[in-house]
């Protein structure tokens, strides 16, 4: 390892390899798949409340409540985005799958009646990274040289290598983790801000393999695998994502049905598969003969072998019940696969 760089080898080390060393120490991944939509206006805070599962009404300034998890749903209950909401100045930053902004702009822009809303991407002018794993608060207080006390979903600004950027606490492996935007112009030199101060903690160089593995290690579902139009909140268990005792939004009839009758179909699970490749999507579950589930993402992961996530049928999801994929002996499994090493949320 160089000085002032991560561990590298992108080409020398895989990315099994890599998702090993994110949860050890840490890892810096850039993240092109991920988007911001803003949403201004005179009106946005009360007009957002109005789409989102969670009470953007409640944030404010600050370490504490600066952010949260929502979701964007259709009159019919279906998820059209999985968002974080960031608190800015004048605005509210809604952050996600970049796949999921097209069908998002078009429900939200459909929504705007005779209110003072304003809409953008800001794909073109902020670039997002992912910073995780156990030492990830550390790297991060080397590079702006102050510790950053932020409660799960919290936003805070940053300056690293003479750019100014913004700074949110989750992430997608269940380690501490952290989210962060930079102007496109001041990209790398923040990307290399952390790279330096990470190099002594073990901070390495991360692909999108091995983010992938990370995500499905702890169960967190992803727009186009997980997510989409068809998929109920409860399905694919993002309750911590609704704020039960808020006002009315779009889909919220739907929430309370389900939560009335407290069960669903279906839900998203863990799965171990004995041996051999790892599962792929599309892969039919079955159960005593019958089919009663589909494989939506799958990997290799450094702890746990050949894993996946899916979709089964109550009430064949439960922890234990015996499987086969693609002909393969598997079995539900508790999810997150893999633990984080911290009691640090992330």
């Amino acid at each position: 390892m160089s000085e002032g760089k991560p561990e590298q080898g992108r080409s020398e080390r895989s990315s099994i390899e890599l998702a090993a060393a994110t949860r050890r120490a840490a890892g810096l991944f850039a993240l092109p798949d991920r988007e911001i939509l803003e949403v201004a206006g005179e009106d946005r805070t009360r007009w957002l409340d109005g789409m989102l599962t969670n009470d953007v009404k409640l944030l404010a300034p600050g370490p504490e409540r600066s952010g949260c998890r929502a979701l964007v749903l259709t009159r019919k209950g279906g998820i059209v985005a999985d968002v974080r909401v960031w608190l800015r100045a004048g605005a509210f930053w809604l952050e996600t799958d970049a796949a999921a902004i097209p069908g998002l702009l078009a429900h939200l822009r459909g929504l705007v009646v005779a209110d003072d809303v304003e809409l953008a991407s800001l794909e073109r002018s902020l670039a997002l990274f992912a910073l995780e794993g156990p030492a990830a608060p550390e790297v991060l207080a080397r590079a702006t040289g102050r510790a950053l006390a932020l409660a799960d979903g919290a936003v805070a600004d940053v300056a690293l290598g003479g750019t100014a950027g913004t700074v949110a606490a989750y992430g997608a492996s269940g380690e501490p983790a952290f989210r962060l935007a930079f102007p496109v112009s001041g990209a790398s030199s923040a990307a290399e801000a952390l790279a330096s101060a990470g190099a002594p903690l073990g901070l390495v160089a991360g692909t999108p393999e091995a983010f992938e593995i990370l995500r499905i290690e702890a169960g967190t579902p992803r727009y186009g695998a997980e997510i989409g139009e068809s998929v109920l909140p409860a399905e694919a268990c993002l309750e911590a994502a609704i704020a039960f005792d808020k006002g009315c939004y779009t889909g919220q009839e739907i929430v309370a049905r389900v939560e009335s009758r407290g069960q669903v179909r279906r839900h998203l699970v863990g799965i171990r598969v004995v041996g051999g490749p790892a599962p792929t999507s599309g892969l039919r579950v079955e159960a005593a003969g019958a089919t009663v589930g589909e494989i939506t993402s799958g990997c290799i992961s450094p702890a746990c072998g050949a894993i996946g996530l899916g979709f089964v049928r109550v009430p064949h999801d439960a922890a234990g019940t015996e499987l086969l994929v693609d002909g393969r002996p598997a079995a539900v499994a508790r999810l997150p696969f893999a633990a984080p090493r911290s009691g640090v949320p992330g």
